[in-house]
């Protein structure tokens, strides 16, 4: 009998911003990795206080070097776009 062990996730970031959030998540599966955002805010209220406030970006434990790779370049690539 083969038995898949479920893949753990790993907080890559937190961010407060859903803007930003969401922007990583796309920059991230555009490369093929697979990501989660997990939010505790409450929509109606957008309250940004402690954890209340967080985004975590997760992605899969074998995933992360690669994602944080991918994170750095498109980092780099934004803050080139800056100066420019």
């Amino acid at each position: 009998m083969l038995y898949c062990m479920p893949a753990k996730w790993l907080d890559l970031l937190i961010t407060y911003d859903s803007l930003e959030a969401e922007m990583i998540k796309d920059v991230l599966e555009s490369g093929g990795i697979d990501v989660v955002l997990q939010s505790f805010k409450i929509t109606p209220y957008p309250v940004n206080i402690g954890k209340i406030g967080e985004i975590k970006v997760m992605v899969k434990e074998e995933d992360k070097e690669i994602a944080e790779e991918v994170l750095r370049k498109f980092i780099e690539r934004e803050k080139a776009d800056e100066q420019q």
